[in-house]
């Protein structure tokens, strides 16, 4: 098993993350289509462009964002496997949370749903004032929210769109019903993610699985053949839904971040750590069975978030759902 970390020496000290020197280390992963004798092809899933839109450019309706709690009490959690895309950042403690954005397709329930943090407002400022799901936030926080541009909702905001599960305990339980705040998904041009598809780079090595570890959490890719799928573990357990599939995204990105203290604290006086995502850095992408070595953007907050190979070539994703880590650089 490959382990996020052990790879490092090998690689360059480079990129910056919101203005400050980042030292940055690729291990990560992207998956999706198929693998051959010779070589990764693409899986016809795509085409080699940028997400439909750039942030500023879609005139329609927004994705909607819904931060999902990853407490092992909280799992298996209910549609994630519908997400377009799954971001997974550091919370106190050295725990993990989870956003979805959906924009192609809404499940019919989502959560459990918990808290804002201070570092999803300038993640979530790539898309055109998306919809962010959460169960609230400190009071300290809620200036700069209701400041941000989006549209907050939370069960006091909009409390037919959230129920509570009696089979679970609080505050694992709470869950949004997205059907109940639109319609119908906001379709692909709301995804101003920076992100392409199409067929892979030519180079690329094997891979076969990769694990991230945060101080108190870990995520495992693990592929397979048969599904064209990076296989999701959580702390060391197959992660599911509610069905008892298994989750399993067609492209992982683990992406090197600045994580540095906040101003913020939680009840229990730990600091809450802020997932820089604007600046640059490096990232390993896992598709196909392979892994490749690449670089990151994002100019500013309003930017996607673009990534190339070490050759400078873009490096096109395989379509299909695609996972997000925020680790820290070292």
């Amino acid at each position: 098993m490959t382990t996020v970390g052990r790879e490092r020496g090998e690689r360059r000290r480079r990129g910056t993350g919101a203005g400050l020197l980042l030292t940055a280390v690729l291990t990560a992963g992207l998956a999706a289509g198929c693998t051959t004798s010779d070589g990764p092809r693409d899986d016809g899933r795509g085409t080699a462009r940028e997400s439909p839109a750039q942030p500023g450019e879609q005139d329609g309706p927004p994705v909607l964002a819904v931060k999902i709690d990853n407490a092992p009490a909280a799992r298996p959690q209910t549609g994630l496997d519908t997400a377009d895309v799954v971001y997974t950042e550091q919370v106190e403690g050295g725990s993990s949370r989870l956003i979805a954005v959906y924009a192609t397709a809404l499940p019919e329930s989502a959560g459990p749903v918990r808290s804002a943090r201070e570092s999803d407002l300038e993640l979530l400022r790539q898309f055109d004032r998306p919809l962010l799901a959460f169960s609230g936030a400190q009071s300290k926080l809620n200036p700069l929210i209701e400041q941000a541009p989006l549209e907050a909702v939370t069960p006091q905001s909009e409390p037919d769109a959230y129920t509570r599960d009696p089979g679970r305990s609080a505050p694992h339980n709470l869950y949004l019903r997205p059907g109940r705040l639109m319609d119908d998904p906001p379709g692909e041009a709301a995804l101003t993610t920076g992100f392409r598809f199409g067929e892979p780079p030519a180079d690329g090595e094997p891979r076969g699985d990769l694990t991230v570890r945060y101080p108190a959490a870990r995520f495992t890719f693990t592929w397979s053949g048969a599904q064209d799928r990076w296989l999701v573990s959580m702390d060391g357990a197959p992660a599911l839904t509610r069905e008892g599939e298994r989750l399993a995204p067609a492209t992982v990105v683990v992406q090197y971040v600045t994580v540095r203290p906040s101003g913020f604290r939680d009840f229990l006086g730990n600091n809450t750590p802020y997932t820089e995502t604007v600046g640059s850095g490096e990232a390993t992408v896992l598709r196909d069975g392979r892994a490749w070595e690449a670089d990151w953007k994002r100019p500013a907050a309003e930017d996607g978030t673009s990534f190339t190979t070490d050759s400078g070539e873009p490096m096109n994703f395989a379509r299909g759902q695609v996972w997000v880590v925020y680790a820290e650089a070292p």
